[in-house]
């Protein structure tokens, strides 16, 4: 994978998914989250915003110079216009816009499209291979339906904030909305999966995907559901314990850093008994196996906190590794910018962007021996594309600035 993109390179589209045509019609994180994965995959995405100030995301925090810097993340490789669907122009120029798209992402409120005009049957009477992605915080259907959906609902719902934070205190939610990027997740895999239905089946209709993201979040909780279900246990915040190893925690080392450590199995407990000095441990019948590591798991942290915080973080990272002991210091962003292997990989690429110069972010995962997908652009300002896109569904100079007078576009 490259590190950076050129210009010249931002409009040649690479990866598995070159040939695949999305317009997204989502707005904040979660579904143009979906898009943008499969955008970094290679399909040609083209972003519609409402005229004005555009995507709600817009107005988040960061900014730099009023420009919003998650926006150009979460949007990337990305082609962005405007257009106003509420319009009867709007909508007519919807239909053109559909003609040559194989999948259309949305997150209104349930039933929003359709009280516009936009059904399912308008949509597939124009393409009936079109597949459409919603996105919602409930679903298409039940008593939540119509609810207004935000992440931390969706992590609060799930039972995910009642897992976060220390033992016996106050749920936790977290510095960033992961539920967003969790229901995107699931929504690229469910576009990916419609897709290669239509390709098995050259004469089936495009289908609807009904993408809950209190649903995905509750999905990534593997074990919760079955867990209350089989045992009655009702899971709650361990603080940063593992909940199902130890020792695993977060530990202070002898020069005021912070190590991440797990030790999951039989065989990694005791290389890190190795490594810490600490083989009386392995005779220790509280300590024999793992579920009596749990069980006894304060005596145990308090053995391995203590022998830690004798250490200095290089101290403890030279005997972890020669152990092969999992292991990390707590990193923060900058910590990724200078680390030797995020390096070494190219975890950070640098993509050209007309409002910011030269930025970077994250590169493309995961990645592909034969058709590696790139960052080619950074997410478009509002309208960027708009003389593009329209003149190539062969409207006039005059007619785009018509319609933009009627704000329209």
């Amino acid at each position: 994978m490259k590190p950076s993109a050129t210009p010249s390179d931002a409009a040649v589209l690479s990866g598995p998914l070159v040939g695949l045509r999305i317009l997204d019609m989502s707005t904040v994180v979660a579904g143009p989250f979906a898009a943008t994965l499969l955008a970094d995959l290679g399909a040609d995405v083209i972003k519609v915003e409402l005229p004005g100030k555009g995507d709600p995301l817009r107005e988040l925090a960061p900014h730099k110079n009023d420009i919003p810097l998650w926006w150009k993340v979460t949007n990337r490789n990305k082609k962005g216009i405007t257009l106003d669907l509420r319009k009867p122009e709007g909508k007519v120029l919807l239909s053109k816009l559909l003609g040559d798209r194989d999948v259309l992402i949305e997150n209104f409120r349930s039933g929003t499209l359709d009280q516009w005009g936009i059904t399912r049957e308008w949509l597939q009477e124009i393409n009936p291979r079109l597949t459409i992605l919603r996105v919602t915080g409930f679903g298409q259907t039940g008593p939540y339906k119509d609810r207004p959906g935000f992440a931390r609902i969706f992590e609060a719902m799930s039972g995910f904030t009642r897992m976060c934070g220390e033992e016996g205190g106050s749920p936790l939610h977290l510095g960033y909305p992961i539920s967003d990027a969790i229901g995107g997740l699931f929504g690229a895999v469910g576009v990916l999966s419609a897709l290669y239905r239509l390709k098995e089946d050259p004469v089936a209709r495009g289908q609807e995907i009904d993408c809950s993201m209190t649903e995905a979040m509750l999905r990534t909780l593997d074990f919760l559901a079955i867990e209350y279900d089989q045992l009655g246990v009702v899971r709650t915040a361990s603080g940063n314990r593992s909940q199902y190893a130890a020792p695993g925690n977060i530990y202070a080392t002898g020069d005021g850093k912070w190590a991440s450590i797990a030790a999951s199995t039989q065989s990694i407990f005791v290389r890190l008994c190795a490594a810490l000095e600490l083989g009386a441990l392995l005779t220790d019948p509280r300590f024999v196996d793992n579920p009596a590591r749990v069980k006894n798991r304060d005596v145990l942290d308090a053995i391995v906190g203590g022998a830690i915080a004798r250490l200095t973080l290089a101290e403890l990272r030279s005997r972890f590794e020669a152990h092969e002991v999992g292991f990390s210091p707590i990193y923060d962003a900058a910590d990724i910018f200078v680390d030797p292997h995020f390096i070494a990989r190219e975890t950070i690429v640098t993509v050209p962007d007309p409002e910011l110069g030269d930025v970077r972010m994250q590169c493309v995962v995961p990645r592909f021996s034969e058709t590696p997908g790139a960052v080619r652009s950074a997410g478009p300002s509002i309208g960027q594309h708009n003389d593009e896109i329209y003149t190539a569904l062969g409207l006039t100079p005059d007619d785009i600035i018509r319609l933009r007078d009627a704000r329209t576009i």
